[in-house]
């Protein structure tokens, strides 16, 4: 007979000041440690009209030196109403002591990106290193990603290279800290 499975002695924290201690070297990110939730908006010379989107992000840690991160939106309309799931990611940021960032972010659609980077001040900057694709993945070939932290918002810009297309503006959100 199996024994009872115990509760994860080293459970992710979002919130600062319960938990884990953040590792020493999460020191230029820790701004990002929470819940976040927001607008934004894109755009791609291949789609007929831009959109809007809501999104919520989380970035969690364990206590070792990187963060967890998890990325879900969805589509709005004009008024802000809720028409269907859109993008979704997750991964890990790995911090170094030097504050170069290494991240690796999947989605469900059959890509897997890999990011280097640096975190300076309240913006964090990275580009992909490499692109994995499935064989059904939309042709996505490189990426950018600015994250910025400023008077409790954190704003993200995101650029892309798919389909043909040189890399070029694609995302920009604003997201604030949500409770819980």
């Amino acid at each position: 007979m199996l024994e009872p499975a115990q509760e994860n002695p080293f459970p992710d924290s979002h919130v600062l000041g319960e938990g884990p201690e953040p590792h020493p070297q999460l020191q230029p990110v820790l701004g990002l440690i929470g819940r976040w939730h927001g607008q934004g908006s894109g755009e791609y010379p291949t789609l007929e009209h831009g959109f809007r989107y809501e999104q919520e992000i989380t970035f969690s840690h364990d206590g070792r030196p990187f963060l967890c991160y998890e990325s879900r939106a969805w589509l709005i309309d004009e008024s802000g109403v809720a028409l269907r799931p859109a993008g979704r990611e997750a991964g890990w940021w790995r911090i170094l002591p030097d504050a170069s960032i290494e991240v690796t972010l999947a989605h469900p659609t059959g890509i897997v990106e890999t990011y280097v980077g640096h975190a300076s001040g309240t913006e964090i900057e990275m580009a992909t290193e490499t692109v994995a694709l499935t064989p059904r993945a939309k042709q996505v070939t490189g990426m950018r990603r600015r994250y910025a932290l400023q008077d409790g918002e954190l704003t993200i810009v995101q650029e892309m290279a798919a389909v043909g297309q040189p890399m070029q503006h694609h995302l920009q959100a604003r997201l604030r800290p949500r409770k819980g």
